[in-house]
């Protein structure tokens, strides 16, 4: 007999698949590829129409969703380290990258594909600090001044948030070669 899985457990993604899902323009789930069903511990009919923060963990700090939905609501890519939380408590990081597709007559976005891979462990180490100070920030002070924090910290990185991000998951070669091959086989 198979243990259960404990609660806060972390689920190690295979570093040779890839997770995709799809959702309307407003972020309500549509479509989700196999290894996604399996590692969320959901059913395909559980998941398909229900906003895809059924998967976001507390351990994720608002501001980060802000971004990505301001960034994805005007069209543009963005890539994050992201820590989901699955049905059954335990958890997984992944680097995901947000493909916006856009009605060609009207020019209004009509679905969202997000392209998910396991995230290196240098992201997942230099993320984890970051993501609790932000938390703290918001509960403290609110999503305003999480937002103040993060800007500040860039800045005084000398960076922008899509270099630190690229430069921490190692955005380039084959792993970036990975996010054009998705994107190709789902557009």
């Amino acid at each position: 007999m198979q243990q259960p899985i404990p609660i806060n457990h972390e689920i190690k993604l295979n570093n040779k698949r890839y997770i995709v899902s799809k959702t309307d323009a407003g972020g309500i789930i549509e479509y989700g590829n196999d290894y996604f069903v399996e590692i969320s511990g959901y059913t395909e009919a559980e998941l398909i129409g229900k906003p895809h923060s059924i998967v976001r963990h507390p351990d994720m700090p608002k501001v980060v969703f802000k971004m990505m939905w301001d960034r994805i609501n005007r069209a543009q890519k963005i890539m994050a380290v992201v820590k989901n939380l699955s049905k059954d408590g335990s958890y997984y990081w992944v680097v995901t990258e947000f493909e916006p597709k856009v009605d060609p007559i009207t020019n209004e976005i009509i679905s969202h594909t997000a392209f998910r891979k396991a995230a290196p462990r240098e992201a997942i180490d230099a993320m984890t600090p970051i993501y609790k100070k932000l938390i703290e920030i918001e509960k403290d002070s609110g999503m305003e001044a999480s937002e103040k924090y993060l800007h500040d910290f860039l800045e005084e990185n000398n960076t922008t948030y899509d270099d630190f991000i690229n430069n921490l998951v190692g955005n380039k070669g084959l792993f970036k070669m990975f996010f054009s091959m998705m994107k190709k086989l789902f557009s």
